[in-house]
């Protein structure tokens, strides 16, 4: 368990300092693994969002919903720029604080899909990390296959419930 724990550790420090070493580019750009598993990486973490930052009001519209390909936990392209107008708004408010709630569609087992759900919601976690937001202002959690945003047995349900769910702390 320690060994895995220093592993994730160097890791994540290796994907910070290339993302730096990067960062004269505009963009960065990473893929899964060459054994068919997925990383859960970040691709394409751009610079700049144009969003102020200063008050709830600039993230009111923004995208709040982010969804993924099966069995994958790579941030979608589309989702980019509101995650960097999220992420810009916590930096701005470093009292703000949010919770990043990974799911599932229900394929796999219950096990499979928390694990799943977690590596999405700290997939968003990172992006939202390198764009600027404190890794203490953010709590991932997974509810797997456990609330369906849709109902069905279908691929246009499961790509409803392959999704991370963004939601502002009040207090």
């Amino acid at each position: 368990m320690r060994a895995s724990n220093v592993t994730k550790a160097v890791a994540l420090a290796l994907s910070v300092a290339w993302v730096a070493g990067c960062s004269t580019s505009g963009t960065s750009s990473s893929t899964g693994s060459t054994d068919g598993t997925d990383s859960g990486t970040t691709q394409g973490v751009g610079q700049g969002s144009g969003l102020s930052g200063s008050s709830m009001t600039d993230v009111a519209n923004l995208q709040t919903v982010f969804y993924f390909d099966f069995d994958k936990s790579v941030v979608k392209a589309a989702g980019f720029s509101d995650l960097e107008k999220h992420a810009t708004y916590l930096a701005a408010n470093p009292s703000a604080q949010v919770v990043l709630e990974g799911h599932a569609d229900e394929r796999g087992t219950r096990e499979y899909n928390i694990a799943l759900g977690e590596r999405r919601a700290k997939a968003v976690s990172r992006f939202m990390q390198v764009n600027g937001a404190s890794a203490s202002q953010i709590e991932t959690v997974s509810f797997g296959e456990e609330k369906p945003a849709i109902l069905g047995h279908s691929e246009a349900s499961w790509s409803q419930n392959r999704r991370v769910e963004l939601k502002y702390v009040t207090r």
